[in-house]
């Protein structure tokens, strides 16, 4: 059975959030070392996105508006974070840096 994920930022985990794609991946806005993975779907940081558009995907277009996408996320994240889980140090802690 496949996991249930889930975002902060939509309800609707079945469309690109930019596009309204039905053809989506799903993002993590944070993955990699140290465990952001799981702490990315634990606090609800992960976003549905065009294949095209998905940053970590295999069909990601390298383009100079594509290649914001994952910066524009990741400050979205801390913003959020910042408003309903934390202080800006606990981020830090939780993600590694500051990306504001």
């Amino acid at each position: 059975m496949a996991k249930r994920l889930w975002s902060v930022f939509t309800d609707d985990m079945d469309h690109c959030y930019y596009t309204g794609s039905p053809y989506v991946e799903r993002h993590h806005i944070f993955e990699g070392r140290q465990g952001y993975k799981v702490k990315s779907e634990r606090r609800g940081f992960v976003i549905p996105l065009r294949y095209d558009l998905h940053p970590n995907g295999a069909r990601f277009v390298r383009t100079p508006e594509n290649l914001k996408i994952d910066d524009k996320l990741k400050c979205m994240a801390q913003k959020y974070y910042e408003e309903h889980y934390g202080s800006r140090q606990e981020f830090m802690a939780e993600f590694g840096r500051n990306y504001l």
